[in-house]
């Protein structure tokens, strides 16, 4: 047997041993022995062509045989038919033709003898059934059907293994039972202990056949050959001592192969004891899900997933398949399927945890367009993380580096340095109104002025800040502890309480964003701080795993900046847009924006905090509108300066200021240049 771990190599050097890409994983720490690789799987299929052809092969041969063993009168006719099929074999092309050369060499020879032997074999019925019928029926009979047998078992208890993980799959995790998991993980152990003793048995009967085979094909001709020599006179003055020397050394080579089959079945054997006394743990899903090894440097994944697909308007069906990654696609191979097909350019993509029908390990992938792509389900805690951690990686393209791990090394290690944040804070940060005695914003610009000098991330920021990435109330929670609060409608048609306000108000504009994160700041002269509190938010995020992001509706006016929750129309936040002093987007990725709070507190002290939200559009527009609402408010102060601004800013007839394309694609209301866009 050769131990060779290049599949490629393998097949080049027509390898005909199946049973290393079985017993090598158990090499390796928390690997699963029966999950069958992508490599596995094509060999395997390229053994079962083998099997396939084989068995044509046989059934042709025994016809040829029972031809000659059944028609005396045609002795003639039949020996030359047999003659042309041993020649035949040559020309089968079989999958693994490795170590066939000397068989089809004696069938080269046995062809030329039956030629000699054509017209003078009168054969006997029943030396021919006993040494040339007989060893290719039981040959067929016992070897190829037992390998046929082996295969639908093997095919049942992949099926029942797909039905158990199906069901673990669906095991609740609000509402967890024990007992059911405990049952289902030992239902799963035990149909994957089923799979993997039926599947030694298969791996074990596919390589003996590839040494019966060539005993199978010589042995009923060597009968053959004895036997037209016993039963003809004429048999003795027609061979001479070299035939009998040929048919010696044919004798000892099935002898041989036999040894060789022989020693192979038993470190087979030897090799099933070591793998079948495995832990239970290599069969239990998910049993190391308190403290996994996660590898987040990975550039490339594999291995199977539930991929949910829609079959009606409210109905999904989640369906297990093989993908794996291939440069910045994800592709994925159904059962049966020869290669891979793509299912997601991964590039610029990003991925997120979501919760999806009370399933455990899911995540969605999303285009870099904000399109919704798939949701995957992973099968425990490790692959979980680690396929997130992955497409994140490939999503950044390091794989066109020169040297892709180490540049997802150094990225990690990078976030590391870079901050190491809190994921919540012991209470959470109320809004509150700008006082009286503001920041005096009279020689402030409408947009930001850069600063001559980059001033130090310790003077922006200071070390060890705190991150808080659940400072916006889930709206359900905002209901609970503000009764009565104000609602506002992103069409306009607000309550009572504020209706006379956003009449009041001459700029009304609304964005889809998601809330990132936001932390105290140290200065708010120039707009490296927004740039500092964004790296250190995505890095966070990156270093901790958190995906979860809220989605709001971001309402810009000219008198402040309100976050709403999109389902329920309630203010969850409000910004008096004085008190906003800096504002920019990321300079590489234009759907990040952030934006800069200066408070006044009540003991004379200022604090300010730095927000930090994802947009589906780019983060230019909002900054505009920032702008646009600051220079409406020192417009106000002036009459003239107001009427000067009107005159140069597009007007609706209700004298409010139109802009443009301001509704994301994932409201469906993208707005057409000219038409009002209000909030």
């Amino acid at each position: 047997m050769l131990f060779l771990m290049d599949f490629y190599f393998l097949l080049a050097s027509h390898c005909s041993c199946l049973w290393f890409f079985l017993i090598f994983p158990l090499r390796t720490k928390n690997c699963l022995l029966f999950f069958l690789s992508l490599k596995t799987r094509s060999l395997l299929s390229v053994f079962e062509e083998d099997a396939g052809t084989l068995t044509e092969y046989t059934n042709q041969l025994l016809q040829a045989m029972q031809r000659v063993y059944g028609a005396q009168n045609e002795m003639c006719l039949a020996t030359q038919q047999l003659s042309k099929q041993l020649l035949a074999y040559e020309k089968q092309h079989f999958a693994l033709g490795k170590g066939d050369e000397e068989v089809i060499s004696t069938l080269h020879y046995f062809s030329k003898v039956v030629d000699e032997l054509n017209i003078l074999h009168s054969e006997l019925a029943k030396q021919l059934a006993d040494t040339m019928v007989l060893p290719i029926i039981q040959f067929r009979e016992k070897d190829l059907t037992e390998v046929s047998t082996l295969k639908d078992l093997f095919g049942l208890a992949s099926n029942e293994h797909d039905v158990s993980m199906a069901k673990y799959s669906r095991l609740p995790k609000r509402k967890e039972n024990e007992k059911l998991k405990a049952e289902v993980a030992k239902e799963v152990a035990n149909a994957r202990r089923k799979q993997h003793l039926s599947s030694l048995q298969y791996y074990c009967a596919l390589n003996a056949l590839q040494y019966r085979k060539r005993v199978a094909m010589m042995e009923p001709m060597l009968g053959y050959t004895r036997g037209q020599i016993n039963f003809f006179k004429k048999g003795a003055e027609m061979f001479s001592k070299r035939m009998d020397s040929f048919l010696s050394s044919v004798s000892d080579m099935v002898q041989s192969i036999q040894g060789e089959l022989d020693a192979e079945a038993e470190k087979m054997r030897i090799s099933q004891q070591d793998l079948i006394a495995v832990h239970e743990s290599v069969y239990t899903p998910d049993s190391d899900v308190s403290s996994p090894a996660i590898n987040r440097n990975l550039i490339q994944k594999a291995g199977y997933l539930n991929l949910r697909n829609k079959t009606g308007l409210v109905t999904t069906t989640w369906e297990r398949l093989y993908f794996f990654t291939q440069g910045g696609n994800l592709m994925c191979q159904p059962r049966g399927a020869v290669a891979g097909g793509l299912i997601q350019d991964l590039d610029n993509c990003s991925v997120m945890a979501v919760d999806c029908e009370d399933r455990r390990y899911c995540f969605q992938i999303t285009t870099p367009t904000g399109k919704t792509g798939i949701t995957l389900q992973a099968e425990s805690k490790k692959e979980y993380e680690e396929w997130i951690c992955a497409i994140n990686n490939i999503s950044r393209q390091i794989y066109l580096t020169d040297n892709p791990e180490a540049a997802a090394i150094k990225l990690n290690q990078t976030a590391l340095q870079a901050v190491t944040p809190i994921t919540s804070l012991g209470k959470k940060h109320e809004v509150q109104h700008p006082s009286q005695t503001v920041k005096n914003m009279e020689n402030d610009k409408i947009i930001p002025s850069e600063s001559a000098g980059i001033q130090d991330s310790t003077q922006l920021i200071a070390p060890g800040t705190p991150i808080q990435f659940d400072i916006v109330l889930p709206a359900m929670e905002f209901l609970d502890q503000n009764r009565g609060g104000r609602r506002a409608n992103p069409f306009g048609e607000s309550e009572h309480s504020s209706k006379d306000e956003e009449e009041d108000s001459l700029l009304q504009q609304m964005f889809v964003v998601r809330f990132l994160g936001s932390m105290a700041v140290q200065s708010d002269e120039t707009c490296e701080v927004i740039y500092e509190a964004m790296r250190q938010v995505l890095a966070a995020r990156a270093i901790h795993n958190i995906f979860r992001m809220t989605e709001s509706h971001l309402m810009v006016t000219s008198k402040n900046l309100r976050l709403i929750d999109p389902q329920t129309q309630v203010t969850r936040a409000s910004f008096e847009l004085t008190t906003v002093t800096q504002f920019a987007a990321h300079q590489e990725n234009r759907r990040l924006i952030g934006f800069v709070i200066h408070l006044s507190e009540t003991l004379g002290e200022d604090s300010m905090s730095a927000y930090v939200f994802e947009s589906n559009t780019e983060g230019e527009k909002i900054c505009y509108a920032i702008s646009l609402g600051k220079e409406i408010i020192e417009a106000q102060r002036d009459p003239e300066a107001l009427a000067q601004l009107m005159k140069s800013v597009p007007l609706t007839s209700d004298g409010k200021f139109i802009l443009l394309n301001d509704v994301s694609e994932e409201d469906g209301t993208m707005h057409e240049g000219g038409e009002e866009s209000e909030a």
